[in-house]
């Protein structure tokens, strides 16, 4: 059977179909400046192949994204950890799901890699699982550049070689290359070179001109036919277009591009005080950080303690801190200590004596903890856990796995599981040298790789290289932390 896909009409009023079966064993290459209409070409291919044949979408920029409300797309953010992006594309051609794989806020190299990663994890497929796929690929001149460029080396052989697969390799697998580029003197030859049909849309430098017009078999002195082509008109050539070159106007869309272009909008009336908007703070804009509270000095400590006791004060129950009331009465102090911003930084032993001060201070009977029931609730401050933050049984199970650690060590791994299993970003490594009590960062990055060692936990990175740490005995997963955290999951 053989499937049509209206892709838009002729300048004799035809419409222009493509042959989708030859599309799929042929390949095809859109060429056009910036505003020529390219990628509303590829979004109308999308749309109406989109009921006949599995779809994946390499988007550079987040403009195919809005796919997925119409026809079902998944999109894949990029900024996942690289083992997983591997095993996500293997699950896409085993569940034969279209996807947009959405590589916006990326840094060029970076979304070298990750289409170089997707694509080999596509073509390296099971052979059971080689269902035919339109894999379109939007500025391909950022994934096949013809020349070295701003990414690493390392970045544009993995990606060249990628494409160089998709293009030259990909028909017996089942993937079928739809490449846009805005300039063909910036495509890598060996890559176009594989394609057979073409549509050419504006294009204004003349080395640009005369590639196109050789591709379509057209003379030189017909090129100058591409600078005059209006937004949406291309000259289609192929196997699954037509035998000889034709104009075509692109036929309308039924989903829009998620940013769309610049509209013109009228300015607003210049303010009295246009300078006073720049440069003084809004009030809906982010105050200072707030300083924080002076610590006491021991002068002061011993005063409060000197201080007679009022004779009509009620006495309070001798059992009021007994059981759970003291024990959080303990971990409120300990977490009142946590506070002051040198706190965590100071020897435990120090820590003591100022916890039995506050003791003292606030009236409470009975012997107080001794040093090792101190550290384990120091532990628990320095990793933030407050009453109520978790749920008491998941933390629990926590609490149970950080006790084969050194009892310095436990508050680190709290810290870690209570981002995990809040799914929040991985802590800094300035949190969590404050949570072993140290200014180096140097020292909490090998305690990670320590742990790490003895099981506890894995370090991993997105392709942001934001940090992910994974805790294995208890499933759970923080989200990426800072950029500045690769070095952490090496």
């Amino acid at each position: 059977m053989t499937i049509g896909i209206e892709i838009g009409a002729k300048r004799t009023g035809e419409r222009a179909v493509f042959d989708l079966e030859e599309l799929l064993a042929t390949r095809l290459l859109v060429q056009g400046n910036s505003g020529s209409g390219k990628s509303h070409l590829l979004r109308r291919l999308l749309e109406q192949s989109a009921p006949w044949v599995q779809q994946c979408v390499i988007d550079p920029e987040g403009d195919f994204v809005t796919l997925a409300d119409r026809f079902g797309h998944v999109v894949i953010d990029a900024a996942h950890a690289e083992r997983e992006l591997a095993a996500i594309a293997d699950r896409v051609r085993r569940h034969r799901v279209s996807v947009v794989f959405n590589l916006e806020g990326l840094e060029v190299e970076k979304q070298m890699r990750a289409a170089a990663l997707f694509l080999n994890a596509l073509f390296e497929a099971d052979r059971d699982h080689w269902y035919p796929m339109l894999v379109v690929v939007d500025e391909a001149q950022l994934f096949a550049p013809a020349a070295s460029g701003d990414a690493d080396e390392e970045s544009r052989r993995q990606s060249l070689a990628a494409m160089t697969n998709l293009m030259c390799r990909g028909r017996k697998r089942g993937l079928a290359g739809v490449i846009a580029t805005q300039r063909l003197a910036k495509l890598a030859k060996n890559v176009a070179a594989e394609a057979s049909n073409f549509l050419m849309g504006r294009t204004f430098l003349d080395i640009d001109m005369a590639r196109a017009a050789d591709l379509l078999g057209m003379e030189r002195r017909q090129a100058e036919t591409f600078r005059n082509l209006d937004r949406g008109h291309f000259v289609a050539l192929g196997p699954a277009i037509g035998r000889k070159p034709e104009a075509v106007k692109i036929g309308a869309v039924e989903t829009e591009p998620r940013g769309g272009g610049p509209k013109l909008t009228p300015l607003p009336e210049t303010a009295e005080d246009a300078a006073g908007l720049i440069f003084r703070r809004g009030a809906d804009e982010a105050g200072p950080r707030p300083r924080a509270l002076p610590r006491e000095t021991a002068e002061e400590v011993l005063a409060r303690l000197a201080e007679p006791r009022p004779s009509d004060a009620p006495e309070a129950p001798v059992d009021l801190f007994f059981g759970a009331e003291r024990d959080a009465a303990v971990s409120a102090i300990v977490a009142e200590m946590m506070v002051e911003p040198e706190a965590g930084f100071q020897p435990v032993a120090l820590l003591y004596q100022d916890f039995l001060v506050r003791c003292r201070i606030a009236r409470m009977p009975g012997e107080p903890i001794d040093l090792p029931r101190f550290r384990k609730e120091l532990a628990l401050a320095k990793a933030g856990f407050g009453e109520g933050s978790v749920a008491t049984s998941d933390w629990d199970q926590a609490t149970l796995v950080a006790s084969g650690l050194p009892d310095d060590v436990q508050g680190v791994f709290l810290l870690l599981a209570k981002a995990a299993l809040s799914k929040a970003p991985c802590p800094s490594d300035d949190e969590i040298a404050r949570a072993y009590g140290t200014r180096s960062t140097g020292r909490a990055r090998r305690l990670l790789a320590h742990m790490e060692d003895r099981g506890f936990l894995t370090c991993a990175s997105d392709l942001r290289g934001r940090r992910i740490v994974m805790l294995p005995d208890l499933g759970w997963q923080t989200a990426p932390g800072a950029a500045d955290l690769a070095a952490a999951a090496g």
